[in-house]
């Protein structure tokens, strides 16, 4: 029996709103829509949908301060839209716990086809054995520098105290695990987040990689994580990211 899949449309502009319920129907979701930031809250919490699409701009609240309180009780994916298309909002939507953004007008196609890499992205296959944590506990468990991540229950731990990240903080956070000290660049990270094979010649903009950095900002300070003395991610200019180093 096939997972009932929920998305909820955030949106105030009714052409919009009407817009991507469609395009989420069509994907087989079932839809349910708020029209201020308020509602949106409180049918979030209601439903728990896996998708959620935000408006940056609502009448009452700023998308935003919906995206922060969602995620206090949420780990839906959310896909912030803006008629803003200024990086800093960009990156204030990102920070404030949003997975991916599309600014308006946007394709229809491109909000479905995000929709669904983000779908895919929980049950992507089967993890290399090859990786250099201190200890592989099984192919979807990793321990690695007081760091303990379980694939299969969604959870992440240091020193024992439990991490709380968004979807795509996680699945970052397991793309280097599962890499090891393979330097991965911005690019392929995309790629790793939309599920899409590397040798497509799949093109991947400044703005998701721009995404990718502030992803990443938000995983280091969750994790406690120093940038110039790295405990797990470590940068490598003009290359990309890797995991740091085990210690002893």
């Amino acid at each position: 029996m096939t997972e009932l899949r929920v998305g909820l449309v955030v949106e105030d502009d009714h052409d919009i709103r009407e817009l991507v319920r469609v395009v989420l129907g069509q994907a087989g979701f079932e839809v349910h829509v708020a029209t201020n930031g308020t509602a949106g809250i409180q049918a979030a919490r209601d439903l728990q949908p896996h998708v959620i699409t935000l408006d940056l701009g609502l009448p009452d609240i700023d998308g935003f301060e919906v995206a922060r309180q969602v995620r206090e009780f949420s780990d839906a994916y959310i896909v912030m839209l803006t008629a803003k298309a200024e990086e800093l909002d960009t990156l204030l939507g990102l920070e404030s716990g949003a997975d991916d953004y599309l600014t308006k007008p946007f394709r229809p196609r491109e909000l479905r086809a995000r929709v669904a890499a983000m779908m895919r992205r929980p049950r992507s296959g089967v993890l290399a054995t090859a990786v250099h944590p201190d200890e592989a506990l099984s192919s979807r468990t990793f321990r690695h520098n007081g760091l303990e991540f379980s694939y299969a229950t969604r959870t992440v731990s240091i020193d024992g105290e439990d991490v709380s990240l968004t979807p795509t903080e996680f699945d970052l956070l397991h793309s280097f695990l599962e890499a090891g000290r393979t330097v991965l660049s911005k690019a392929d990270l995309v790629r790793r987040l939309r599920n899409e094979p590397y040798d497509v010649g799949i093109y991947t903009s400044d703005a998701d990689e721009r995404s990718v950095e502030v992803h990443i900002g938000n995983l280091r300070r969750k994790l406690g994580d120093d940038a110039q003395n790295p405990r797990w991610l470590q940068t490598v200019r003009g290359v990309g990211y890797r995991l740091a180093p085990g210690k002893s």
